[in-house]
């Protein structure tokens, strides 16, 4: 073999080597994004059957109804999962955090069931693939787009803060003009978070270089984003296009 032989041999190699880096690098990024919306997919069902649910049982919506204190405990609990798997990610297995998301869900549906007792079925069912609609186009152009969206995810972030408040706020004063306005504002905060949080799953996963278990929980807690933009954007169109049952 002579010398141009040989650098061709070394070249050739030297490309085989960075394609099959490549693909194991695209199977990889394939299959987290795939958790990702599985997981998203999962939760979502179970909250919708558990809200369904309790819905159906008079006796454990009068439970709920009749007792402030177990009311309150639900959404308490919602949050503190919320913050705990957040905060405590890292330290915590991926089969402790599945289960925690998959809690969390469980308690989400509990709370949501009110839902039926205030919107006719038709109207849910309508939303719902309103939200469906309106959360795949917006989490597509979030994948593809070439922008850098961070500057926008930071100002709906204090957007969101501000929205809190707000409702927090009209807790007090209860204005259904206000309660109408935080509905259409809230809508175009969750339907920009979308694009925002599957740009920065996207750009997490990529960096990922295997399915390991830190890059699952990465995945994981990218399904918790995109759910709980998911549910929000679903009951603030809810608020909007509901039809009451009165």
């Amino acid at each position: 073999m002579d010398l141009q032989q040989f650098e061709r041999s070394i070249r050739e190699d030297a490309t085989s080597s960075v394609r099959q880096q490549e693909i194991v690098s695209t199977n990889t990024f394939s299959a987290l994004m795939r958790k990702v919306y599985t997981w998203m997919a999962l939760a979502l069902t179970i909250t919708g059957f558990t809200a369904y649910y309790v819905a159906s049982s008079p006796a454990i919506l009068q439970a709920i109804m009749t007792n402030q204190i177990l009311f309150f405990g639900l959404l308490i609990g919602e949050l503190a999962l919320v913050w705990g798997v957040s905060a405590a990610i890292n330290r915590l297995s991926l089969t402790t955090a599945t289960l925690l998301f998959i809690l969390y869900s469980v308690l989400n549906g509990v709370t949501m069931s009110f839902i039926f007792l205030a919107y006719t079925m038709t109207s849910i069912a309508s939303v719902f693939f309103i939200t469906a609609g309106t959360f795949a186009a917006m989490s597509l152009y979030g994948y593809f787009t070439k922008a850098d969206l961070s500057k926008m995810g930071q100002i709906l972030f204090m957007a969101l803060i501000g929205l809190i408040i707000a409702t927090i706020v009209n807790l007090f004063i209860k204005s259904s003009g206000l309660t109408m306005i935080l509905s259409y504002v809230g809508v175009l905060i969750f339907v920009g978070l979308t694009a925002w949080d599957t740009q920065k799953i996207k750009q997490m996963l990529q960096a990922a270089p295997d399915t390991g278990e830190t890059a699952q929980k990465v995945a994981l807690m990218g399904a918790l984003s995109l759910y709980l933009d998911f549910i929000n954007l679903f009951l603030y169109l809810l608020r909007i296009f509901g039809n009451s049952r009165d």
